[in-house]
């Protein structure tokens, strides 16, 4: 796992997890990860402290119903008409 470069993964991984009605923790747990480290490391994801291998990231988009480019978007415009493309 490596730190955030300001990424926009964290913000956007917090607002599909949002939309989607999940916590932390059960993200964590759909996307394979120990019921006991789950939301730690969901919360590390999200404040950028660490940033999940490509597997990982495939896995909670898959989970979230977004596509992987969502999860990178910078501009916000754009990943808004990524989400919609989805739904």
């Amino acid at each position: 796992m490596k730190t955030n470069d300001e990424s926009p993964f964290p913000k956007r991984l917090k607002e599909a997890r949002k939309a989607k009605g999940l916590s932390q923790k059960q993200l964590g747990i759909l996307a394979g990860m120990d019921q006991f480290a789950a939301s730690a490391r969901m919360n590390q994801y999200e404040k950028g402290v660490h940033s999940p291998d490509f597997k990982t990231v495939k896995a909670l988009a898959d989970i979230l119903d977004v596509p992987t480019a969502y999860l990178y978007c910078i501009e916000d415009e754009l990943a808004s008409v990524i989400r919609e493309w989805c739904l």
